[in-house]
């Protein structure tokens, strides 16, 4: 289900399960005194207050925040914001990465989120982000088997990640080839 389409379902859901349309729910958010640019506030104040679902709180947050005047960053907007300031230098490593998950196919996408690139295919396959002490993270999502290679390890909770490969900041952007069979494995079961 693309992004889009999943936002639709929520918000034409929302009445049902929360007793108010998305309509109602932004008036509610707007005279409620919070900043409506804070999405982050803002659904948790939802979810305290109000006692909302999770996707909605999503779904409400976003309409509010666009009522305000907020633009959806585009998927280079948000890696622009992702890598700046000390995370910089891993933006050549992170763009090489992605292009190369990318290139599985036709029907790989990147998406823009706050905090990881998501590249999907029917379903997100990979993640990419700033990792911890200079590292760049690649997630990958397997459904069933996964490839024998000793630089992957589970996850824990990145991304729809089952499994992550920690890549040192120093590597250079054009040694990451070796990716390409990880990723291939993850795009072959995400399609």
């Amino acid at each position: 289900m693309e992004p889009q389409d999943m936002m639709a379902a929520v918000t034409d859901s929302m009445a049902e399960r929360t007793g108010r349309t998305l309509e109602s729910w932004v008036e509610v958010v707007q005279t409620s005194g919070l900043d409506l640019l804070d999405q982050k506030a803002v659904r948790r104040w939802l979810k305290d207050v109000h006692g909302v679902p999770q996707n909605s709180q999503w779904a409400i947050a976003f309409a509010a925040a666009e009522a305000a005047g907020w633009e959806r960053p585009s998927t280079e907007g948000y890696a622009d914001q992702l890598f700046s300031g000390a995370k910089a230098p891993l933006r050549p490593l992170h763009d090489a990465v992605v292009e190369l998950a990318l290139a599985q196919g036709d029907d790989a996408e990147a998406h823009g989120r706050s905090s990881y690139i998501p590249v999907v295919r029917r379903s997100q396959f990979a993640a990419v982000a700033p990792g911890p002490r200079g590292t760049l993270r690649v997630g990958l999502r397997y459904r069933g088997s996964v490839p024998d290679d000793p630089r992957i390890a589970p996850a824990r909770g990145f991304a729809q990640a089952t499994h992550w490969v920690q890549l040192p900041g120093d590597t250079e952007p054009d040694a990451v080839a070796w990716l390409e069979p990880l990723l291939a494995e993850a795009y072959r079961q995400n399609g």
